[in-house]
């Protein structure tokens, strides 16, 4: 017995009106959510053209598909979709004469957009979690819809009939869960860290204090609730309503300090000649299908936002210090930068949003022109909704001039951030200072 993607009547449009606009074939993205019983479709994306390529140039065969370019389109997809929602799969929309070579196409792709998207992760799949992805095979001519699916975890697997149901209204009450996690994140440089490389001991960095969030407690609506009862058990459930509604879930998350008892803990001293420290509040969010969704579904897809998020932010630093000040800022020395802001954007028809993350100086035009880039999705202005934001930030530079003697002691910066209340913004503060012993919250005579 196949899979069942239950699929929004908008993206049934979406794709016909792809099929009408561009020969002789398109590529592009499924976005959704797994669930053990059913999948759910609420958006397909088509792959953006390259902005050299003109119209003559688009490739007429399907062995010429641009498969870096797909892969990279996906991973800066999957930037923008909140806890919850993940690529599900791709489609291919091609004439008649090209419907034969589509499936290998679309086999190779899905393995290769998994794979993209599973080197930026800073977690790891559940053993009970659905790894199959949808491949969707569409005629221009016909309009006949085929989809089958692969499990992205073996490299062998072979295609899968699967059913492939368009619903109205599909998302338009799905659930919400939302909350605010502070993060003061301290992470050494070590002495022994070929040229200071920030961009690796951030992610390492990011990779402990993941394990903390996944160990963490979460309190939704202020209550401990065990993972296999149902999240909206003891709630009313919205029924009859065809109109966008959310209902939303407060949740409280409780990090761990420590370990406990059990645990043997031991003290390390390191070398090390600097840190980046990341502080400040981040809003996360999840969404989570209306079909007698568990707590611990729940639970999952948030946790996966607050990791994704921070760790988002900072890759999206460091390809903008590479974009605007050269490679050579990969490795910078004694910077404060300030990581970018999240915002939501409401999807017509549905209670979910798409998020997309804003620098301090990007105007609203900007960020409309990436939702119709990567997205295919116009936004108003009106509708961007900024969810963080910071008062002031004072920062106390490092001087320069650096002796001999200076140099002997390490230099400390001094960041005062105000947040206001239920708004935060993480601040990235990466130091790197040339001879000091130990970490640089101390100091030598």
């Amino acid at each position: 017995m196949g899979r069942t993607y239950f699929v929004e009547e908008a993206v049934g449009q979406y794709l016909s009106d792809l099929s009408t606009k561009l020969k002789p074939f398109v590529t592009g993205l499924l976005i959704g959510q797994c669930s053990p019983q059913r999948d759910y479709v609420i958006r397909a994306v088509r792959t953006p053209p390259k902005e050299e390529q003109k119209e003559e140039d688009i490739p007429s065969k399907l062995a010429s598909i641009d498969e870096e370019w797909i892969t990279t389109h996906a991973s800066q997809v999957a930037q923008m979709l909140p806890g919850g929602l993940v690529v599900i799969g791709v489609f291919i929309i091609a004439t008649p004469e090209l419907s034969k070579d589509s499936q290998n196409a679309l086999r190779k792709l899905i393995f290769s957009v998994e794979k993209s998207l599973t080197k930026r992760r800073l977690w790891k799949p559940a053993e009970e979690e659905v790894s199959d992805r949808a491949a969707l095979q569409i005629c221009s001519a016909t309009k006949k819809v085929v989809c089958r699916t692969y499990d992205v975890q073996d490299p062998r697997s072979s295609a899968k009939p699967a059913d492939w149901k368009y619903q109205s209204a599909l998302s338009a009450s799905w659930l919400a869960l939302d909350c605010t996690v502070n993060v003061n994140i301290h992470i050494p440089l070590l002495a022994t860290s070929p040229n200071h490389d920030l961009e690796k001991n951030t992610k390492n960095g990011l990779n402990r204090w993941s394990k903390q969030i996944e160990d963490s407690v979460f309190l939704i609506n202020g209550q401990i609730k065990d993972d296999d009862t149902e999240l909206l058990e003891g709630q009313k459930k919205l029924r009859g309503n065809t109109q966008s509604s959310t209902q939303f879930s407060d949740v409280k998350v409780l990090i761990q300090l420590s370990q406990g008892s059990s645990h043997r803990s031991t003290a390390t001293v390191q070398v090390c000649s600097g840190s980046i420290n990341l502080r400040g509040a981040v809003k996360c969010r999840a969404y989570i299908h209306n079909n007698k969704p568990k707590v611990k579904e729940a639970i999952q897809a948030l946790k996966r936002d607050i990791i994704n998020t921070l760790s988002d932010r900072c890759e999206i630093l460091f390809e903008d210090l590479i974009i605007n000040e050269g490679p050579h800022k990969k490795n910078f020395e004694r910077e404060y930068h300030v990581l970018p802001q999240r915002l939501f954007v409401p999807v017509a028809g549905s209670s979910v949003m798409l998020s997309d993350y804003k620098f301090g100086d990007e105007a609203d035009a900007e960020i409309q022109e990436r939702f119709v880039e990567m997205l295919d999705q116009s936004v108003q202005a009106e509708d961007i909704h900024i969810a963080e934001e910071i008062n002031t930030v004072d920062i106390c530079p490092v001087t320069d001039n650096v002796d001999d003697t200076q140099q002997k002691q390490v230099t400390k910066a001094t960041l005062l951030l105000k947040l206001q209340q239920n708004m935060g913004v993480v601040i990235a503060a990466a130091v790197a200072v040339f001879a000091s012993i130990f970490s640089f919250n101390y100091f030598s005579d």
